[in-house]
């Protein structure tokens, strides 16, 4: 967890416990809780939607390719349909 072991956690607990009082420190907890959650959720967010936009650019790819391929045989059969009149 970010290279921090107990030692050092429970002096970072013990400073905020000094400095922000016991009474306000579960409050601080709960909304810091809160907002990693919320974090946690909008970075999801971005992930899905890079996931999506990579997808479309894949089918996308992949339809130019068919498109492609299907223009290519349509063209090659016109040519031997001209080739053998």
């Amino acid at each position: 967890m970010f290279g921090i072991g107990m030692p050092e956690l429970i002096v970072i607990l013990i400073v905020a416990l000094i400095i922000i009082g016991p009474k306000k420190l579960p409050d601080l907890a709960k909304s810091l809780g809160k907002g990693l959650a919320e974090f946690r959720h909008a970075t999801d967010d971005v992930k899905e939607s890079l996931n999506v936009d990579v997808m479309k650019d894949e089918i996308n790819e992949i339809k130019d390719s068919i498109l492609l391929d299907t223009d290519g045989k349509n063209s090659d059969s016109t040519e031997i349909t001209d080739k053998d009149k």
